[in-house]
């Protein structure tokens, strides 16, 4: 019986990509033969970048890391899993507060697809309090977030709050 290369899934909105983001990445990526970082629209939040702007920004922040790619997805993650032929999720938890969010979902991707199996992984401790969200506001409010995301990314964003002055 031939083994297969199994396929981590890394997803998430990654609006923008931060230093926690990569730093899950390349821990996925010493750990499986391929990761996908799978980024999706999530409804539930205003974005400050496009799909398009931040699956670039992506691909960009990960090009050093031969066995990551980058895609997106819309819909149910466990269809995309189907999709990819993957059975296998990749989240990261910061702190205990995120724990509760993300052993539900991987409870539910479960339920709705018996043999997905959600691996968590920490950050860096120099990442666990950083967020997507927190370098958005921080940015919004003006801010130095530089030492949070990647300097494509914070090229990026400094150039959207210039269009949006």
């Amino acid at each position: 019986m031939k083994t297969k290369e199994i396929i981590a899934v890394y997803p998430g909105s990654f609006d923008p990509p931060t230093k926690g983001h990569l730093d899950i990445i390349s821990r996925a990526a010493k750990i499986f033969p391929k990761v996908v970082v799978a980024i999706t629209h999530n409804y539930n939040k205003k974005h400050m970048f496009t799909l398009e702007e931040r699956l670039s920004m992506m691909e960009e922040s990960v090009s050093e890391i031969k066995n990551v790619e980058v895609s997106s997805f819309s819909g149910l993650l466990v269809d995309y899993l189907d999709k990819i032929d993957s059975f296998c999720i990749v989240r990261g938890l910061r702190a205990l507060s995120d724990f509760e969010y993300e052993f539900q979902m991987a409870l539910m991707n479960r339920k709705l697809k018996k043999d997905v199996e959600t691996i968590f992984l920490m950050p860096e401790q120099e990442y666990t309090f950083l967020s997507s969200s927190m370098v958005r506001e921080i940015a919004s409010l003006g801010g130095n977030f530089k030492n949070f995301v990647p300097n494509n990314v914070y090229k990026k964003i400094k150039d959207k709050r210039k269009l949006n002055v």
